[in-house]
């Protein structure tokens, strides 16, 4: 097969993998905000979002990483230059971090399959991150090959973090105090 349709599939699956991730993730946060709703809400709603996550998990998320990583040998043994090159080590120590945190997803995907919940919403919000700065990393080393323009690109994806952390919190802030001022509303319109 030739290099470049060995390079499409690679890139192909490294983005349905990253969907799987963000996506797996979002339904974590679902499912531990649906600890807080009353029966039968809790229940049908994580039951759903069991279903959904074991579908993603086994049918996109797991073979994503499997064809991602299988496609990305086969280019390396095709042109086994790209070892030489140092991006390519420090691209491969993301990837290795990226398996990292596609384990870490799947001890909690196998918790939640159990209804144990050991995160908070907002922890799992932050910790979704992860994923998007490794994917802004690993497309920032790609496209630029320069150990000096990817330090630089890493530094911004740093601070993009630290943004969407902030923002996040931000985020909880805001719609607690929406909620509150609901209740008050509630309270007032009760009373009258």
């Amino acid at each position: 097969m030739d290099f470049l349709y060995v390079k499409a599939l690679h890139i192909i699956f490294v983005v349905t993998w990253f969907a799987g991730l963000f996506y797996i993730v979002r339904l974590f946060i679902y499912h531990a905000e649906a600890e807080n709703k009353l029966e039968p809400a809790k229940e049908i709603l994580q039951t759903q979002y069991k279903l959904m996550a074991k579908r993603l998990w086994y049918i996109i998320t797991w073979p994503s990483a499997i064809l991602a990583s299988f496609f990305a040998f086969w280019m390396l043994y095709k042109n086994p230059i790209y070892l030489e090159m140092p991006w390519m080590h420090v691209k491969l120590a993301f990837v290795l971090a990226l398996y990292f945190y596609h384990y870490s997803c799947h001890r909690i995907f196998s918790q939640l399959q159990k209804d144990v919940i050991k995160y908070s919403a907002l922890k799992l919000r932050i910790f979704n991150e992860i994923a998007t700065i490794i994917l802004f990393a690993v497309v920032f080393l790609v496209t630029l090959k320069s150990a000096i323009n990817w330090v630089w690109g890493v530094v911004g994806i740093i601070l993009f973090g630290i943004i969407m952390m902030m923002s996040i919190k931000l985020y909880k802030k805001i719609r607690e105090k929406k909620s509150w001022e609901k209740a008050e509303r509630e309270v007032l319109e009760n009373d009258k």
